[in-house]
Parts: structure tokens; sequence; C-alpha cells
């Protein structure tokens, strides 16, 4: 089913749904959830957080590559086995 069929699917199924106002409401409910569902990142986070998440990592532990290192040879110092 193309994007356009489905989109005239569902107009036909709310002008159906038009006339009954407590099934129509049960839809707008639905909806706000399903679009709330996918509008929100769990990963977004503020300028303050994102700036304070970068002041406790300086204050952590941090390991850095030595010069003309390659990316393996720095993973095999750290104990990583490769």
């Amino acid at each position: 089913m193309t994007a356009l069929q489905l989109n005239a699917n569902i107009h036909r199924d709310l002008d159906l749904l038009a006339e009954n106002e407590s099934a129509l409401r049960k839809v707008a409910n639905y909806l706000q959830r399903l679009v709330k569902q996918l509008t929100t990142d769990p990963t977004c986070m503020s300028k303050e957080e994102y700036f304070a998440m970068l002041d406790r990592a300086e204050q952590g532990p941090s390991h850095a590559m030595l010069p003309d290192e390659d990316l393996t040879a720095y993973l095999r110092r750290r104990g990583y086995d490769i």
C-alpha cells in the first residue's frame, strides 16, 4: 500500500468516525500518545545539562592516544584483546 493510498484510507475512516464523538475522542487521545512517543528523544538534553556532563567528564579519568599511535595499538595498550 502506498503512502497516498494509506492517507486516503485514514481520511475516509476519520470521516466515518467524525459522526461518533466518543470514538473520535479515543482516536485523538491515541494519536497524541503516538506523536509523543515519536517526538520524545531520550538522548535530548538542555544546553545546561550538556555542559554539566562535560564538566563531570573532565574531572574523571582520561586516556589519550600517544603521538603516531593507531587505534589498534591504543586499544591493546588499554588492555583490550584485539
